[in-house]
């Protein structure tokens, strides 16, 4: 029996054995040490009355009443002179609760085991089911034989500190998994689906299996390789529940599975039937993948069901129904597949509802909708309107939730979470080349919630000075016209010359639908070097220190159906670019940008928040006049080949003979190439969900040349670290060359803010 109770079972014993010999009536009732219930609320609560006797029976049952209210400790109560008096021990406050040893970084899966707040009161039923819910986590994640120890102290303010020390128990590792009564397939296909699987050799490696027993997916693995088998036409196929025996001394597991096959049905006719028709049959059965004369497919069967669903959906048919059906013939092996359509009536927008906006404006909000109100539904522009709105950079997350109004009528409503989009750099340092240095930067992506970006950058020091300004509306007006407009001013003085820089860029772009776009750019510079050390330069290099103008011409043309700016899991990214130079100065060229990015979160086909990415440049450039040194292509550093240094591989200059030259500092010259291919394939984990923060890796290869783009190849490998930081995405990128070559500049660390991942 609970202490709490034997005590008040003990009050009410001797409280009835006092009341007993009481006959005089009450003149008053008081209450000692009440605090969490008002004596208004605890004389509802009391059947003692003033003017009557004291009776025993409504005593107790006040005293019972009190105490099941989960404030106390103990209640009991006396009478001296006709007053009688309730006496109440509250349960003290929790002050601290924290639970050590599992989830410790997970806010939020603490909030759901321990289901304790600060400033509950403490109740040793509560810290029980707490102590069961984290050993039943345990147990779920394979921690066999956990203890939760529990240490309370009761502080000098009455308030009491609770915290759960979580000791893990053992895992136990599967050495031994069975499949009796397969041939039709591979029993290695079913890691693909299952979640306990057999350990490798090696198993801590990634990509390889660590056998850890999974005890609360036991019971869908059967299910799920069930699925895998209707997959390529066993319907039929029966996987009986895994028997497993564990060694608990060495903590290690068997397991069996008992699997009947059957046979393999293949598609014999494919009918849709529509309750009312909306669409040809034809034009439903054209986006169907599944064929006949061929394997029944489980997942493609349903994937069919989608699209027909979208389809429809897309006609303004947002309730619309499928109801997918097998008729099997066993004799001929072969199943029929129905698809039958409810459409129900068309829907049209009502209200367009957007929340979570604190400072984004509404209307930056609603541009990037495909839905507004009174547009006849459709699914497709409901989910495009949402990749449209994660492109924009400007919310962290962000969903659309439908809300019916009746059968013809629904409202849409967009939940923002914002992400922050503006940060402020101040710095200093000191440089063996440049001496001193200060320096500030300031940007905005969404400045006051209108869209625009905005940048400035300062940066002086002892040899530099450098100046830029930066403004860009992606919608003119709301419009699908785009412009910007920036400012540059930037000189360097080195050992023996300086240069200067001082250029300025205008244009104009154009959405044609929600992916294409065009742009249209005009660029402006003057480049000159001056206090040239004649003394140091021979005749073939005085040529590469000429001072220049650029009046160039720049048009391109993008594709974007990725769904997030920053980390995008879904789509493609495509752009082309021509810049010509000679209108009107001295440079005279034509240059050719290409990018290519595809992306896919791969959690359906891992369980996890697994991003696969690759992204690709192409670099060209044509001499059709002049070509200026730095208008041609360096490669090295984020966005090419990580490991090595920005800009620091490239051609060199050669003299008659074919020797490397040497600039003023006696190092080698750079040339520059004309032409350059890089590409990147990434992995990228969660790191730590609740910071936002991931971790990727990576492998880099690229070519530079001049004459051939295979003059110089380079590879590297690394991880980098995509935190949202208070001040913005930030990009820690550690890194190694994988065939570096004698000369070679090696960088192994580099960071970015504000750049998408």
């Amino acid at each position: 029996m609970d202490l709490n109770l034997k005590k008040i079972t003990l009050s009410l014993f001797l409280s009835s054995a006092l009341l007993c010999a009481a006959v005089e009536n009450i003149t008053s009732i008081k209450y000692d040490g009440m605090v969490h219930i008002s004596q208004a609320v605890a004389k509802q609560l009391n059947e003692v009355k003033i003017g009557e006797p004291l009776d025993p029976v409504r005593l107790d049952k006040t005293i019972k009443t009190f105490f099941d209210q989960g404030y106390f400790e103990d209640v009991w109560a006396d009478q001296t002179e006709g007053t009688v008096t309730f006496h109440f021990k509250e349960k003290p406050i929790i002050s601290k609760v924290e639970l050590k040893g599992f989830k410790e970084n997970d806010q939020e899966a603490q909030k759901t085991l321990l289901q304790i707040e600060k400033g509950a009161l403490y109740d040793a039923k509560r810290i029980e089911s707490a102590k069961k819910r984290i050993v039943e986590a345990l147990n779920q994640e394979g921690k066999i034989d956990s203890v939760v120890e529990v240490e309370t102290e009761k502080l000098e303010n009455g308030s009491m500190s609770v915290k759960f020390i979580a000791n893990e128990g053992e895992e136990i590792i599967i050495q031994e998994l069975k499949y009796y009564g397969v041939s039709g397939l591979n029993p290695k296909e079913f890691d693909k689906v299952a979640a306990n699987k057999e350990h490798d050799f090696m198993g801590w490696l990634w990509g390889r299996n660590d056998g850890k027993l999974k005890i609360t997916e036991l019971q869908y693995d059967p299910l799920r390789i069930h699925d895998y088998y209707m997959q390529f036409g066993y319907l039929n196929s029966k996987v009986d529940e895994p028997f497993v025996t564990v060694d608990f001394n060495r903590y290690e597991a068997k397991m069996s599975y008992n699997v009947f096959e059957g046979d393999v049905f293949r598609v014999s006719d494919i009918l849709v039937f529509q309750d009312t028709k909306v669409i040809e049959d034809q034009a439903l059965l054209d986006v169907i993948a599944l064929e006949k004369n061929k394997p029944f497919n489980i997942k493609t069967f349903r994937d069919d069901a989608d699209r027909i669903k979208t389809k429809i959906a897309d006609l303004g048919y947002a309730f619309v129904q499928v109801q997918p059906d097998l008729h099997q013939d066993k004799e001929t092996k072969t199943v029929e597949v129905i698809y039958r359509i409810v459409p129900g009536k068309k829907v049209h927008i009502g209200n367009v509802i957007i929340a979570g906006n604190n400072r984004t404006l509404d209307r930056v909000v609603r541009r990037e909708l495909f839905l507004a109100p009174g547009d006849l539904y459709s699914l497709t522009n409901l989910k495009d309107s949402r990749n449209a709105l994660g492109r924009t950079g400007y919310f962290e997350t962000n969903t659309i939730e439908e809300k019916r109004i009746d059968d013809e009528t629904m409202d849409i409503i967009v939940q923002a979470k914002e992400a922050p989009t503006g940060n402020i750099q101040l710095g200093g340092g000191y440089g063996s080349f440049g001496g001193l240095m200060l320096s500030a930067a300031i940007s905005d992506r969404n400045i006051f919630g209108s869209g625009i970006t905005v940048g400035l950058n300062l940066e002086k020091s002892t040899r530099t000075k450098s100046y830029a300004f930066n403004i860009s509306n992606p919608r003119l007006n709301d419009s699908d016209f785009s412009g910007n407009f920036a400012i540059n001013n930037n000189s360097t003085k080195y050992d023996t010359y300086s240069t200067t820089s001082k250029g300025l860029s205008v244009g104009v772009g154009h959405r044609f639908n929600r992916f294409w776009s065009g742009y249209v750019g005009y660029n402006y510079s003057q480049n000159a070097y001056s206090d040239l050390s004649d003394a140091n330069l021979t005749a073939e290099q005085v040529r590469y220190y000429e001072s220049y103008a650029k009046s160039s011409v720049m048009t391109s043309a993008s594709y974007d159906s990725t769904d997030d700016y920053y980390v995008p899991r879904e789509g493609m990214s495509f752009s082309q670019s021509f810049e010509k130079a000679g209108v009107g100065a001295d440079a005279d060229f034509l240059k050719s940008r290409t990018t290519f990015g595809i992306y896919r979160g791969l959690k359906k086909l891992t369980d996890f928040d697994l991003i696969a990415r690759y992204k690709a440049r192409f670099n060209y450039v044509k001499d059709t006049g002049y070509l200026p040194i730095n208008e041609r292509f360096y490669m090295g550093g984020i966005g090419s080949v990580r490991g090595f240094q920005s800009y620091s591989l490239s051609p060199v200059l050669t003299d008659a003979s074919g020797a490397p030259l040497l600039d003023t500092t006696g190092a080698v010259q750079k040339n520059g190439g004309t032409k350059t291919f890089s590409n990147s394939f990434e992995m990228s984990v969660p790191l730590v969900p609740e910071a936002r923060m991931r971790a990727t890796g990576f492998v880099d290869y690229g070519w530079i040349g001049d004459k051939s783009l295979t003059e110089i190849a380079r590879s590297s490998y690394g991880i980098s670290l995509e935190w949202f930081s208070p001040v913005g995405p930030l990009q820690l990128v550690f890194s190694n060359p994988l065939n570096a070559q004698s000369g070679d500049k090696i960088t192994h660390f580099e960071f970015t803010i504000g750049q998408r991942f």
